[in-house]
């Protein structure tokens, strides 16, 4: 779910003492575009919107969401409105308690 290599390797491009601001505003970020994405009603909306959300996903090395979001991006792109936007709530919302439960161990494993 939690790509640990991916959040290790953001901690080293920031710096330390940067990382924690930069998890904040991520996660901040992930929360506004998914309440977009809930909103939005055209296959572009909901295409540009899995797309960011994708993008912030991988940042943060939320696999599992990045992945679902390509696949429904793709359906996106071909018109197709109807996506299960539920499945994708429930993805981010287990991966974002899973990276929160679990960050505090990084820090002491360095």
């Amino acid at each position: 779910m939690i790509e640990w290599q991916r959040v290790k390797e953001l901690r080293h491009e920031i710096g330390a003492e940067a990382f924690d601001q930069v998890i904040v505003l991520f996660l901040a970020e992930l929360d506004e575009t998914e309440a977009q994405l809930q909103a939005a009603t055209t296959a572009p909306e909901l295409r540009h919107t899995l797309h960011t959300l994708k993008g912030i996903g991988l940042n943060l090395g939320f696999t599992e969401i990045a992945q679902l979001c390509q696949t429904l991006e793709t359906r996106a792109e071909q018109g197709e409105t109807d996506l299960p936007l539920a499945q994708v709530s429930a993805v981010l919302a287990q991966s974002r308690a899973a990276f929160v439960k679990d960050l505090p161990a990084l820090g002491s494993a360095e």
